[in-house]
């Protein structure tokens, strides 16, 4: 695999995200939201394609998995048992972030300055899709680039999830061959900025598998993988 992965960005077209993506974020569910809020919902999108330029970046590490940690480089990774377990077989890893963008930023900050609470309250929820989706793309295109070798690989894990402590955020940016991939920088607390920003790894191997989520031996309630099940 090449090592030189550097930061990509996708256009936002390439995001696929719909209306639906929208409305079930927002809370809908499967209820359809009134002409207004349909209405109000296109202006939205359409106005994020217009100014937001996500942007993913992804990079192969040679790691020793132990029990609970995983070991990659000098940087130990307290990952815990429900991700140790979903990374099994895995023969090397990849470390990857993806984010919304600084542009979502500016422009979130620009609809507080105005006061438009609903354009506001819809832009928040469009940013956590932004960041998923692009994530998802860079799965797609890690999927491209083991293709020729034959490897497969697993789901992608964050610190904050599944038992892995937030504040892992330090050790695993210290992998990364620039200090701010995807321009991301961390906070004291671990706080990725921009907010709307997510990080962690993935195994791959020849025979590591993509299973479904363990959300029934998690304790987070309020993480996003439970809202999509």
């Amino acid at each position: 695999m090449n090592r030189n992965t550097k930061d990509i960005f996708p256009e936002f077209s390439e995001l696929d995200i719909t209306l639906n993506d929208l409305y079930e974020a927002m809370g809908y569910g499967e209820q359809t939201p009134d002409d207004d809020i349909r209405q109000f919902s296109e202006f939205i999108l359409s106005q994020a394609a217009e100014l937001i330029h996500p942007c993913f970046c992804f990079y192969p590490a040679d790691g020793q998995l132990k029990d609970e940690t995983l070991q990659l480089s000098s940087v130990t990774l307290d990952i815990g048992k429900i991700i140790s377990r979903q990374l099994r077989g895995s023969e090397r890893f990849i470390i990857f972030a993806a984010t919304a963008g600084h542009q979502y930023e500016e422009w979130t900050k620009r609809l507080e300055e105005e006061g438009n609470l609903v354009a506001l309250y819809m832009a928040d929820s469009l940013g956590s899709i932004i960041a998923e989706k692009t994530a998802d793309r860079m799965e797609a295109a890690l999927e491209q680039m083991l293709l020729p070798e034959g490897l497969l690989h697993t789901n992608r894990f964050s610190p904050g999830y599944c038992g892995w402590h937030v504040s892992e955020q330090q050790r695993l940016f210290s992998l990364f061959p620039t200090p701010h991939p995807c321009d991301i920088h961390l906070t004291d607390s671990s706080l990725m900025l921009p907010i709307k920003s997510v990080s962690g790894i993935i195994g791959i191997g020849s025979k590591v598998r993509k299973l479904e989520y363990s959300c029934g031996l998690c304790t987070l309630e309020s993480c996003y993988r439970r809202r999509i099940k």
